[in-house]
């Protein structure tokens, strides 16, 4: 083989190497898996220290929160399984019971701690029954041709 050659290959081989270490490294860090409670909690062991975002519902009446320090702990449940859940900030409006959640974060042993927190209320956006499309709701005018 050519130097030139040698060269090249070692440059391409380098580029190559960097590139790839630089991805591994980068992904594996910011990796989240994204799992419903139930997916988690039938072996939860194998979840511990992982970075998750775990979707479920928040179990009614099961929400006790601290005034004073925004700390909220809940149960989170979904086809049968649950899993309590501490959580330290400001909540969405629509977080209560029965509400759909999906929070992110780590669990171990003493449940899953969450870092952040999204819930939904599909109801309050369901469309009234009987009028499916929300054809000719009242929009504040008149209706008339232009």
């Amino acid at each position: 083989m050519s130097n030139k050659l040698v060269r090249v290959l070692l440059t391409v081989a380098l580029i190559g190497g960097s590139l790839g270490y630089l991805f591994y490294t980068t992904l594996s860090k910011d990796t989240e898996y994204y799992k419903h409670v139930d997916e988690v909690m039938n072996r939860p062991k194998s979840w511990y220290g992982k970075r998750l975002q775990l979707h479920g519902f928040v179990v009614d009446k099961s929400i006790l929160v601290n005034d004073k320090t925004l700390e909220y702990r809940f149960t989170l449940q979904n086809n049968g399984q649950v899993v309590t859940t501490a959580y330290r900030g400001v909540v969405p409006d629509t977080f209560k019971g029965g509400a759909e959640v999906v929070v992110t974060g780590r669990l171990d042993g003493g449940g899953f701690h969450a870092e952040s927190m999204t819930a939904k209320c599909p109801s309050k956006y369901d469309p009234k029954v009987g009028n499916p499309a929300g054809v000719g709701k009242a929009s504040g005018t008149s209706g008339g041709g232009e």
